[in-house]
């Protein structure tokens, strides 16, 4: 089977065709400025040297080495080999705290922010591994399932906000729940799950999850934004300007404070790693750096059929071609009449 791999280049042989008429005018001028320059008798004498037909053969070997060039250049491609290429990866779900102590901005730019960013940079590291995402406040829901176009699943994190959630408060065991459906559906052995929040309360099955995320052998990661000092959680209107700090119902401003308590209760319980993103957030980018260099598992074997590139043939007749027109002379031999000239 022949194709060309960029056959974009193929309408530049229009060129071929102009050469050939630039040759053939200037040819046919010169002969006309011949014919002006003196008697034809004459001028046939001063050009008896010339080789019209060596002319025509230098033209026609210029013009054949262009064509091979632009043929080269759209990548000609026969023969071919099959290959086998196997995907290398590991599951990963990233779980979402969108509740509104998020927005607290003891991290800069906000707690919500700053793990945004933590997760794009995860998203760029990624090589074959598939990343889904779950958004979680009160209840929980897949946001982006698990996928190896990390473009899309970046569009879907730039939308998750606390504006999404249907039911205010934080239910960790909802989100360890949504996010183990969503890694078993993959159906890999290698898998993690990200769970970034405030740990400013947990509700539900929380620690029965976190059993059977063991059980499953999936590493569990508890990465926690926050500082042990309250903090308002400002408010924001339809165009995203600051409209104060959100007030409960007695008109009080509510603030947000990491919990050493619940902290020390989570790590107590073994089956997930605390990760403490700290003011900076540093601690959360190291987890990123950790887990995007796990080397996963071979799954997903595929055979493709490679077609070999051929260019090189077209480009060095096409080399041998200017060669060639280099060294044609266009001038006759002429032979010498040695015999009596030392007589």
């Amino acid at each position: 089977m022949f194709r060309f791999g960029a056959p974009e280049w193929l309408p530049a042989l229009l060129v071929v065709p102009l050469l050939f008429l630039a040759y053939w005018v200037a040819a046919r001028a010169r002969r006309r400025a011949l014919g002006r320059f003196g008697e034809s008798g004459l001028v046939a004498k001063l050009t008896a040297s010339v080789s019209a037909p060596a002319r025509r053969v230098k033209a026609g070997l210029m013009i054949l080495a262009v064509a091979l060039v632009v043929v080269a250049l759209a990548r000609p491609q026969f023969g071919t080999r099959v290959e086998t290429v196997q995907s290398i990866g590991q599951d990963i779900v990233v779980a979402v705290d969108l509740s509104m102590s998020m927005l607290a901005e003891d991290v800069v730019p906000n707690r919500l922010e700053r793990a945004r960013l933590a997760i794009l940079r995860l998203m760029g590291r990624l090589d074959g591994d598939r990343i889904g995402l779950v958004a979680f406040a009160g209840d929980a829901f897949v946001q982006s399932p698990l996928t190896v176009d990390y473009s899309a699943a970046a569009l879907f994190l730039g939308a998750m906000s606390p504006d999404i959630m249907p039911v205010p408060g934080t239910d960790l065991g909802a989100a360890l729940r949504v996010s183990l459906d969503a890694l078993e559906a993959g159906e890999r052995d290698t898998r993690a799950l990200v769970l970034v929040t405030d740990a400013e309360d947990h509700e539900g099955d929380f620690e029965t999850e976190l059993a059977r995320a063991r059980e499953s052998g999936v590493e569990v990661y508890l990465v926690v934004f926050g500082s042990t000092e309250g903090v308002p959680i400002p408010q924001y209107d339809d165009q995203g300007r600051r409209q104060g700090f959100l007030r409960d119902e007695e008109g009080n401003v509510v603030t947000t404070r990491l919990d050493e308590e619940t902290i020390a209760a989570l790590e107590d319980l073994g089956d997930a790693r605390v990760v403490r993103a700290g003011v900076d957030g540093r601690a959360f980018d190291e987890l990123v750096e950790e887990i995007a260099a796990g080397e996963g598992e071979a799954v997903d074997a595929r055979q493709f059929t490679q077609f070999e590139e051929q260019y090189q043939i077209f480009l060095g007749l096409a080399l041998v071609l200017l060669l060639a027109e280099a060294v044609t002379p266009d001038r006759k031999r002429a032979r010498e009449a040695w015999s009596g000239r030392f007589e």
